[in-house]
């Protein structure tokens, strides 16, 4: 049953990651026909995506929380409703005021309920193998600009973006509900051989307080904070930035794929690695690919460059996003693990926030997006020098474990 069913859960988890961030994405597939149709300029229409991720960053920390104290099924299953919800009320918006408040807070209050609820509860069916499995949780990600993205495309091409909105909502609905229904946890006697203690060096267990204050944390969150301010950015405007070097649109859109399927390949790689080699080591390397990857879309005009860079840049970033809740785990252990992943999943998004409105800005203001690009690769350096402060991984709880 542990091995069948956690497998069931990496699965779950996959759908919802792909579906959750899919429809959050869209937008950038509708940022050209939106500002289009409405007049609204590409800094006004980016700043939805900015207050979503702020919005999402502050109620992750909730949905983990309660995600420890009710259980991860009744969070994804009220974030399932309220994600369809907000999409079709963003679809009928018919002011840019509207338009922001709608799509920046409700979609991304509910978009906040899957990622550190559904890590949380898939890492303690896995004895071995975790970073692989939460690497495939994550699998979505990678997917969504594979599947959400391209359909998000063809719908705009055949009707206009309030439609093809709504038909996603609708799609969120139709697919969330349903998974959100078969989310476990994992047995008591799983759960306890799962990992390590909930004080990682065997001591007594560390209150929420005193975690959110420790080294560990402190370096855990300006990582990631940086990791997506790096990246935030090159991902939203990427499509937009091909458009206006000459790309078609449909074949700008598959850019995007490009990274996603690229991101594959990272996860299940830097999964891989990182349960032979230890997670902080692959960190550091996947962070500093990132970062020179981000920079090369400088030298990005014609198709074919833009799906090199993209394939390394999907590659990196794909593949370092699913440790962050491994080397939580493995610092924090199992009971509080909601919580800290939805604490460092809110001072992430900060980071998130910083792109789309960044790179909204830098167009608006230089006619192009070469600056953005070059700040991607300063932050993405600065991710890398924080990662080398993370403390060392004590062992002896792990070294109690079954083997």
């Amino acid at each position: 049953m542990k091995l069948h069913y956690g497998w069931a859960m990496v699965a779950i988890g996959a759908l919802m990651t792909c579906v959750a961030v899919g429809a959050m994405f869209s937008l950038a597939v509708f940022l050209e026909p939106m500002t289009r149709d409405t007049g609204w300029s590409r800094a006004a229409v980016s700043s939805a995506m900015t207050l979503n991720f702020l919005a999402m960053g502050i109620a992750g920390f909730g949905w983990g929380a309660l995600s420890d104290r009710f259980g991860p099924r009744r969070v994804v299953l009220v974030g399932s409703v309220l994600l369809g919800l907000g999409l079709a009320l963003a679809s009928r918006a018919t002011s840019q005021t509207a338009f922001l408040l709608i799509y920046g807070l409700i979609v991304g209050v509910a978009a906040g309920s899957f990622f550190a609820p559904m890590f949380a509860a898939v890492m303690p069916w896995f004895e071995r193998h975790r970073s692989l499995a939460v690497s495939l949780v994550s699998v979505g990600i990678g997917v969504a600009p594979m599947t959400l993205s391209p359909f998000a495309a063809w719908l705009v091409s055949h009707t206009d973006w309030r439609t093809a909105q709504l038909s996603i909502a609708l799609l969120v609905w139709a697919l969330l509900i349903p998974a959100a229904l078969f989310v476990r946890q994992a047995p008591p006697t799983v759960a306890s051989d799962a990992g390590p203690v909930d004080a990682p060096a065997g001591g007594p267990a560390l209150g929420v307080g005193d975690a959110l204050r420790s080294p560990q944390f402190i370096v855990l969150a300006l990582t990631y904070f940086a990791c997506c301010a790096a990246h935030s950015g090159p991902i939203f405007h990427t499509i937009s930035y091909a458009i206006f070097c000459g790309v078609p649109a449909m074949a700008a859109v598959t850019v995007y794929s490009v990274e996603g399927l690229a991101g594959l390949g990272g996860r299940l790689a830097l999964g891989l690695l990182a349960d032979r080699y230890g997670v902080k080591q692959v960190l550091i390397a996947g962070l500093a690919i990132q970062a020179f990857a981000a920079g090369a879309f400088v030298f990005a005009a014609r198709l074919g460059e833009f799906y090199a860079v993209a394939a390394v840049f999907g590659f990196a970033y794909g593949g370092v996003m699913p440790l962050y809740a491994v080397l939580a785990r493995e610092y924090f252990g199992q009971r509080i693990l909601g919580t800290i992943l939805g604490a460092a999943t809110m001072v992430s998004s900060l980071g998130m926030a910083l792109g789309p409105l960044g790179g909204g800005w830098i167009f608006d203001r230089f006619g192009g997006y070469a600056w953005l690009y070059i700040g991607s690769f300063v932050l993405g350096l600065g991710a890398v020098a924080i990662a080398f402060a993370f403390p060392p991984i004590s062992r002896p709880a792990l070294a109690r474990q079954p083997a």
